[in-house]
């Protein structure tokens, strides 16, 4: 049997399909499985057992380009895929690109029906459901209910190599530390500078060190560097220096997690280490770092403070709380996340120890 899977998003979204990927292949054992998704994001699927081949889509380059080749890199990465003739192609990605891709390349096609094209309207045999207020680990999961299968765990998964753990092992500090991921590529989903300083120092006031990671992006990198100033403490920065396969076993190895909603966030839950997490305008509830030890979702509420197993997110309880918006009135800074009773938060890290 043929599998396709489809997600063009980022790459936390990536990473909670994996669930339903290592559930395709429990289900469908002789299974072939191959995915397409964006360039940036094939790093959680590298080394990943069950995955037989990646279709990686150039975004950025192929937005480059001119019309023509534009249009000309699309239709050979289509064709690419459609070649394959898949036996079941699921879509997790509304848009037109998958939709394409499933109506040339598969037998049975599972996805959202969402299409305002006309031409690809009712494409699908079976249609998957939103996924309301529902974590989106479970709501992913709707492709196993729809196939009529068992879903035998739930289970968050990303892999590295033995290169990637000699690496990160030989700059590990010698003491326990805590893991720290500050920043967001979407930074309006960050803490004020200010509190994260002063959860780097309080951490360190403790005898653990501190392991601060993010990514090579220059925006990320001059945020970390604003923290570092704002610090009376000395943390170890390697922001900029780590893939995201060695991040995830750096995370693995950390004592607990701290840190906001990002795809780092998730990767040190797939891994099984506690994750602290601030949330502003997202909604935690479809969210929230995920408990690989469980079956069902802990995050039953709107807003506040939260847990899931070892998981513990901070989010204000505010009526406007969750907004889904970039910032408060356009501004891109969330006020939700510039201010924070400093004893409680302390007071749920020190429960971490």
């Amino acid at each position: 049997m043929k599998i396709l899977v489809i997600k063009f998003r980022n790459i936390g979204d990536v990473l909670l399909t994996t669930p339903l990927i290592r559930n395709l292949k429990f289900n469908y054992p002789d299974a072939k499985i191959d995915f397409a998704l964006n360039e940036g994001t094939d790093a959680i699927l590298k080394y990943n057992p069950y995955i037989n081949k990646t279709f990686v889509y150039k975004r950025k380059y192929i937005k480059s380009l001119s019309f023509f080749r534009k249009i000309r890199e699309e239709i050979n990465y289509i064709k690419n895929i459609a070649v394959k003739k898949y036996d079941l192609v699921i879509n997790l990605t509304r848009g037109d690109r998958g939709s394409i891709i499933s109506l040339l390349s598969g037998k049975i096609k599972i996805g959202y029906p969402s299409s305002k094209n006309l031409l690809l309207k009712n494409i699908y045999d079976l249609e998957i459901p939103g996924y309301g207020n529902r974590h989106i680990v479970d709501a992913t999961l709707d492709v196993i209910r729809l196939l009529n299968l068992k879903i035998y765990d739930k289970k968050v998964e990303i892999f590295w190599n033995d290169f990637d753990k000699e690496y990160v092992k030989s700059i590990l500090p010698n003491k326990r530390f805590i893991h720290i991921h500050p920043v967001s590529r979407w930074l309006f989903k960050c803490v004020d500078d200010k509190i994260m300083a002063k959860i780097i120092d309080f951490i360190k006031s403790k005898n653990f060190e501190v392991v601060i990671t993010a990514s090579n992006d220059k925006k990320e990198k001059e945020k970390v560097r604003n923290i570092l100033n704002l610090c009376k403490s000395k943390p170890i920065n390697l922001s900029g220096k780590l893939t995201l396969n060695q991040v995830a076993y750096l995370a693995s190895k950390a004592h607990f997690f701290v840190g906001v909603d990002t795809a780092v966030m998730h990767i040190a839950a797939a891994v099984n280490t506690p994750v602290v997490a601030f949330f502003g305008p997202s909604a935690v509830f479809n969210w929230g770092p995920w408990d690989n030890d469980l079956f069902e979702s802990g995050y039953k509420r709107r807003n506040g403070i939260q847990k899931m197993g070892k998981h513990v997110v901070i989010q204000h309880d505010w009526n406007c709380i969750p907004c889904i918006k970039d910032g408060c009135n356009g501004s891109k800074i969330s006020e939700c996340l510039m201010n924070f009773d400093m004893e409680k938060v302390f007071k749920i890290i020190e429960e971490k120890m």
